[in-house]
């Protein structure tokens, strides 16, 4: 390969750097294996068990440049049938043969649900490829990145009400039609949210997602604690309110541009939401309207969470009355029925023809 710098360090949050373990190293000089040069193709065939419709054609995927990593997986720039595509490889570390099992697991599983999704908030998916220890999971691109890298590229409570209701309505859409699908993503944060063209938002990462049917509890769970709900966090039985929860606390992020519970270890963040209720806080400034949805997502019983259904329609209502007032966000009032008219285009006049 003409450029494997990523093998002599590797960098969290772009901030700290630390020499790889021998382990590590062996591990990421393995991978090179795959790839034939910088902006070369893949050179394993997929499995030759059962030619599954999601099976990619390798010889029409070529490698850029490597834009993301994860402690099990690197994340390229690259073309597949003449389209920009994300590239994720997978590596299944051999010297730990129950984590590499987990990984395989949840390579099957991403891929058997993203084959099955089509929705313009979800992140299209079109082919993977699986020859252990690597595997490939062959995404659109989105320009854009990641929600979270956006977020704190801004100034914190800099984003404007009407953008924090435009993401909003597209992360809602995508889970409303997750659910509908019978899908617990379970790992919903700014991080798994993508950003394509204007502005759009797009659901991504489904390595621990699961059907409804068949998720019990979350014993031995491995999410992301500031935006995990209490259920979880105890490895109770959890369903799609789960989801519920997370979304509020992303909600709380667009508002704020900070990362939740950033005063905290995720250990300690878990323990306050569990043992003392706890919740990101919500600043004096924050719109009663996003107020009030964001304390019913993130309610500590899940029967009070409401569910995407009804998130969209709110944020839909919110929406129309910007339209036709730019500053409704900035003006609702919870009980105020001159401003529920306004929520609702169309009541007016059947209100007014009650009276």
């Amino acid at each position: 390969m003409k450029n494997l710098n990523w093998l002599k360090h590797i960098s969290y949050n772009g901030k700290l750097e630390r020499r790889l373990s021998l382990g590590e190293y062996k591990r990421a000089v393995s991978w090179s294996k795959y790839l034939v040069s910088s902006g070369g193709e893949i050179k394993a065939k997929g499995e030759e068990e059962e030619e599954l419709e999601w099976s990619a054609d390798m010889s029409q995927l070529f490698i850029g440049n490597k834009f993301a990593m994860g402690r099990h997986s690197r994340i390229y720039r690259g073309v597949y049938k003449q389209k920009d595509v994300a590239v994720k490889l997978i590596s299944q570390p051999e010297e730990d043969p129950d984590l590499a099992s987990m990984l395989e697991k949840q390579f099957t599983s991403e891929v058997v649900l993203l084959f099955r999704l089509k929705h313009p908030n979800i992140i299209t998916f079109f082919a993977a490829c699986k020859k252990p220890p690597v595997f490939c999971i062959i995404n659109e691109y989105l320009a854009g990145g990641s929600l979270r890298a956006f977020l704190h590229q801004q100034e914190p409570y800099s984003l404007h009400p009407n953008l924090v209701l435009k993401l909003a309505i597209d992360i809602a859409r995508g889970m409303q039609y997750l659910h509908s699908q019978g899908i617990i993503h379970r790992d919903l944060k700014s991080e798994n949210l993508l950003l394509g063209e204007d502005m759009c938002v797009k659901v991504a990462d489904f390595g621990i997602s699961c059907l409804e049917s068949q998720c019990g509890s979350a014993k031995g769970f491995t999410g992301t604690y500031r935006w995990m709900a209490p259920e979880m966090i105890k490895e109770q039985k959890h369903t799609k309110k789960i989801d519920v929860y997370s979304f509020a606390v992303v909600l709380w992020e667009l508002l704020t541009a900070l990362t939740p519970f950033d005063d905290m270890t995720p250990e300690q963040a878990a323990f306050a939401v569990c043992q003392k209720n706890a919740r990101p806080p919500l600043a004096a400034s924050c719109p009663k309207a996003f107020r009030e949805l964001i304390n019913r997502c993130w309610s500590s019983k899940p029967c009070k969470r409401p569910g995407f259904n009804e998130i969209v329609k709110v944020l839909e209502r919110y929406a129309a009355s910007v339209e036709q007032d730019p500053d409704f966000l900035a003006t609702y009032e919870p009980g105020d029925d001159r401003t529920l008219l306004r929520c609702y285009p169309g009541c007016r006049k059947s209100a007014s023809a009650r009276s």
